[in-house]
């Protein structure tokens, strides 16, 4: 199949242009993605220059989105209105853990936590967000069946086909709520704001090409 150019649009505030997906895009001309979760049993590889543009176009508007985290500090008799304000949470700047973290040991089920998956790359191109996740129990969350480790075995896949660095890693933010719903509420809106492609709330902005 070819390898057809893709066009995404990010105005300058970072904001999209509904960050227009053109159908017909990322799989080649015999297939028209559409907004269905799953392509029916459908055979196809995104080619390297599109598998270049998918992780460019979301880094950009990743960017814009650190860009606008707010940077104001407050002082020792200052409280934030919010811990869990999800528009001052950097998932890149927190510290870095291997991707494989789950089979390391542990004493215990682990803390309540927001986690995000990234894509380093290389030190020469942007990091990209993949997905957010919440846990009560971060050492045992990765453990079993998660669909995400199935999407990024076949992210891993595709970057050793065409040859293109790769360098998954794990982020933790440990202030997450302990109670379920505020925790889940907090996950969804940096969900949301971020646009983490490997979550199922954004397959509508970046298509699913490591879903199947």
């Amino acid at each position: 199949m070819t390898d057809r150019y893709t066009s995404y649009s990010i105005n300058k505030a970072g904001e999209s242009n509904s960050l227009n997906y053109e159908q017909v895009s990322l799989f080649g001309e015999e297939i028209e993605r559409s907004r269905r979760v799953y392509d029916s049993g459908a055979s196809y590889e995104m080619g390297s220059r599109s598998l270049g543009e998918w992780k460019q176009a979301i880094a950009k508007y990743q960017e814009a989105v650190l860009k606008a985290i707010p940077t104001t500090q407050t002082t020792l008799f200052e409280m934030p209105t919010s811990h869990c304000d999800p528009h001052v949470i950097s998932p890149f700047s927190l510290p870095i853990q291997p991707a494989e973290f789950y089979r390391l040991p542990s004493v215990d089920g682990g803390d309540a936590c927001i986690y995000f998956v990234i894509d380093l790359v290389s030190p020469a191109q942007s990091p990209v967000l993949l997905y957010i996740g919440e846990t009560c129990r971060s050492s045992k969350r990765w453990k079993g069946i998660h669909d995400c480790k199935r999407y990024l075995t076949n992210y891993r896949e595709l970057h050793i086909t065409h040859n293109q660095p790769i360098q998954v890693v794990m982020t933790f933010w440990w202030d997450a709520p302990s109670s379920s719903r505020p925790r889940q509420q907090l996950e969804r809106s940096l969900i949301e704001k971020w646009r983490s492609p490997f979550n199922k709330e954004n397959w509508s902005f970046w298509g699913t090409p490591f879903v199947n």
